[in-house]
């Protein structure tokens, strides 16, 4: 019941983020709306490992935790500095 309660509202949580990502005034914004969706959707992925029983999506959500990160980490260095690579 919990679960199911916590994946309706990361669901929900993911919809607003992604408003702001579409919306956003900056793209400051977008990247930070970019990073509250990975982090909703490596919650809705453990959510449903924890529901389902099954462990492959606990490496699922690793995965994007990564993924994520380094997506993030790459794009605050392009809004910084303008390039990636000097």
């Amino acid at each position: 019941m919990v679960v199911e309660i916590a994946l309706s509202f990361s669901a929900v949580l993911t919809l607003l983020c992604s408003y702001r990502a579409i919306k956003g005034p900056d793209n400051e914004d977008r990247v930070v709306a970019l990073d509250a969706i990975s982090t909703n959707v490596i919650a809705l992925a453990i959510l449903y490992a924890i529901s389902t029983q099954r462990k492959v999506f606990v490496n699922v959500s690793l995965m994007l935790a990564i993924t994520g990160f380094t997506a993030t980490a790459a794009s605050a260095i392009y809004l910084r500095d303008g390039e990636l690579i000097k």
